[in-house]
């Protein structure tokens, strides 16, 4: 391989390693426009940018992982970009367009995003970086676009077919930004994206959601995103319940870990997380043999030839 080819080939990898970083920079985009868009007054415009976040933020994972370019500097940046987007900028969202500008009811602004920040932490320690099919705790975005989506939802005829439609809608945000911000911290398992497919029953559950979804979206978006967000919110609770008396995990679900676990990664973990540091690891422990005239000592990260 020639020089320019080397280059080449370097220039590429760089690329492919910033697409990802840069979706989740778009994400802090829209999260940024949607604070900006109620603090003018427009609530609907910034539900909807929290919306195009959260689409950005599904597409950066997916991104790094089809490309194999996830890494430790990703995970951190796009927990930082996710408490503003999907942290700080809903509960704004809500403080201006219902909430009582005059009285304590910031308090409401700083527990939600409180604990969007401590769920964001805790899944960095526990699942960052891990194949899952469960999440600890409601996964930020989703309380994020749930709580963003309540103002769409409320101007709708539905909202006010509902029973939630008699009652003053500053009480019902506040108990639906308590119970969002509480259910982000809690234990309570979440299924991931569902897999698609026709071949197992899971598969067609999960076709149908899918498709359900991309059809609500697209011709209801106002009235499809708040209650569907809601009965996701509902399943996860009501199915954490339920498995709780029975005493049994949900299939797929990973136990929790600690800090101190932290070190005792999967190698296939750390070859995502840290490709560039692996490899500077091993040419070092290769330089090392070779001064030793060959004798290698135990490889603490390898589990087969390399």
């Amino acid at each position: 391989m020639t020089d320019g080819e080397v280059r080449e080939k370097r220039r590429v990898r760089r690329a492919v390693v910033v697409l990802p970083n840069g979706f989740t920079l778009v994400n802090l985009f829209f999260g940024i426009f949607a604070i900006v868009a109620a603090s003018r007054g427009e609530f609907s415009t910034a539900g909807l940018y929290v919306v195009f976040g959260g689409i950005a933020d599904a597409l950066d994972g997916r991104v790094a992982r089809a490309t194999r370019t996830g890494s430790r500097f990703g995970s951190e940046l796009d927990s930082l970009v996710d408490a503003i987007s999907f942290g700080l900028a809903p509960a704004l969202i809500m403080y201006f367009a219902v909430l009582n500008r005059d009285g304590w009811d910031w308090i409401f602004v700083f527990l939600y995003t409180a604990c969007a920040v401590i769920r964001l932490a805790r899944f960095n320690v526990e699942q960052a970086g891990r194949a899952k099919k469960y999440f600890h705790g409601l996964p930020s975005p989703a309380a994020g676009v749930t709580l963003a989506t309540y103002y769409w939802f409320s101007q709708t005829d539905l909202y006010g077919n509902t029973m939630i439609g008699d009652l003053p809608w500053e009480m019902v945000l506040r108990y639906l930004m308590l119970m969002l911000a509480f259910l982000m911290i809690s234990n309570v398992s979440y299924p991931a994206v569902p897999t698609v497919g026709y071949r197992k029953p899971s598969e067609i559950i999960g076709s149908l959601v899918v498709a359900s979804t991309f059809f609500g979206v697209l011709f209801l978006p106002r009235e499809f995103f708040f209650p569907a967000l809601i009965l996701y919110v509902l399943y996860g609770l009501v199915k954490t319940v339920v498995y709780g008396l029975i005493d049994r995990r949900p299939s797929g679900d990973a136990p929790v870990i600690s800090d101190e676990d932290e070190d005792t990664e999967e190698p296939q973990t750390r070859e995502l997380l840290e490709p560039e540091l692996l490899a500077a690891q091993r040419k070092r422990r290769r330089r090392r043999r070779h001064g030793r005239g060959g004798q290698s000592g135990p490889r603490p990260f390898s589990s087969g030839p390399e």
